[in-house]
C-alpha cells in the first residue's frame, strides 16, 4: 500500500509541475509578443527621428545586414545595419555604435548615413553620463546632437571631428568634456567604417 501512496504522490507532483510549467510558457508567450512589438515600435521611432519618412518607402527593420568591427563600432558583438530605400534604390544605412570611453561607461549611439556619406542624424540610445552635465548628449536635454546633421567625414576635415577646446567643430559641455569627446570619436569611427564598406553596406 505504501508504494501505491508514494506512486500517487509522485504522479500528483508531476502533474502539478507540468501544469506550472505550462502556465509559465503560456504567460511567456502572451508577454513576449507585446514586448517585441514595443521594442520594434521604439526602434522604428528612432529611425524616423534620424531619417524623414518621406525619404524611404521600404521597411528598414526588415532590410538588414549583420556586421562586426570592434575597432570601428566599439563592440565585439554583431551589429545590425538597417537599410532604407526609395523605389528600390539605396537611400541610407542606419546602424549602432558604442563609445566605450564615456565618463561613466559605454554610450550607445545610433546614426543614419546617406549613401553619399552625409550624416542624416545621430541619437544617443543609452548612457550613464552625469545628469545635468554629460546628459546633454540627449536631444531632450540639448540640441548638441544635431550638430552632426549633414556632416561628412573627409580626409581634409578629420581635425574638425573634435570639441572646440581641441581645435574642432563641436561645442564641449561645461564640466563634462569627456562625454562629447567620446561621442564625436565614436561617430567619426562609425563613418569611417561606413566609408570602408562602401556600396556593400547599402546594396
Amino acid at each position: 500500500m505504501l508504494w501505491k501512496q508514494m506512486l500517487r504522490s509522485a504522479l500528483m507532483l508531476s502533474l502539478f509541475t507540468l501544469i506550472g510549467v505550462s502556465l509559465l510558457l503560456v504567460a511567456k508567450l502572451l508577454t513576449d509578443e507585446p514586448i517585441q512589438e514595443a521594442e520594434r515600435a521604439n526602434l522604428l521611432a528612432t529611425v524616423n527621428q534620424l531619417l524623414p519618412t518621406d525619404e524611404y518607402d521600404n521597411d528598414p527593420l526588415q532590410d538588414t545586414l549583420q556586421v562586426r568591427s570592434a575597432k570601428y563600432l566599439g563592440t565585439d558583438a554583431p551589429v545590425t545595419v538597417y537599410r532604407a530605400r526609395q523605389n528600390g534604390e539605396p537611400v541610407a544605412a542606419i546602424l549602432t555604435t558604442v563609445a566605450p570611453d564615456g565618463y561613466s561607461g559605454d554610450i550607445k549611439i545610433m546614426l543614419a548615413v546617406y549613401r553619399d556619406g552625409r550624416i542624416a542624424g545621430v541619437r544617443v540610445l543609452k548612457h550613464k553620463e552625469t545628469p545635468g552635465l554629460g546628459d546633454k548628449i540627449e536631444l531632450r536635454k540639448s540640441s548638441w546632437i544635431l550638430s552632426f546633421d549633414g556632416l561628412k567625414l573627409r580626409e581634409d576635415n578629420v581635425p574638425m571631428w573634435a570639441v572646440r577646446k581641441d581645435g574642432g567643430h563641436f561645442d564641449q559641455f561645461t564640466g563634462a568634456t569627456i562625454t562629447p569627446r567620446a561621442v564625436i570619436k565614436a561617430v567619426r569611427k562609425a563613418l569611417a567604417f561606413v566609408q570602408q564598406k562602401g556600396d556593400a553596406l547599402y546594396e
